[in-house]
């Protein structure tokens, strides 16, 4: 069986951003998703081109696609797309208001 673009996002909703309680996803990391066979692609930037949890990001990322059933393999490919607060969604927003980052 192949996994779905739905149970790679849902993979990755527990991934959480080192800084804040937000999934990589809510966060806007992800920049696309794809399963060829059983190999999940993923294109993730980060939101500073000099951010110090890159290879904890990518590894957190491979590791919850890896428990996927029918992913046996994950490509990340780092692409350095400008991240803006406007890539967090409504739920990232809520969350970081309560915390008080603005």
């Amino acid at each position: 069986m192949n996994a779905t673009i739905e149970d790679l996002e849902a993979a990755l909703r527990n991934v959480q951003d080192p800084e804040y309680p937000v999934s990589v996803l809510d966060m806007g990391l992800i920049r696309g998703l794809a399963v060829q066979g059983n190999t999940a692609q993923v294109r993730l930037t980060y939101t500073s081109m000099g951010c110090p949890c890159k290879e904890m990001i990518a590894d957190d990322v491979r590791d919850a696609l890896l428990c996927v059933q029918g992913v046996e393999r994950v490509e990340v490919q780092e692409v350095f797309e400008p991240w803006t607060h406007r890539d967090l969604s409504r739920r990232a927003k809520r969350t970081l208001t309560e915390l008080g980052v603005t």
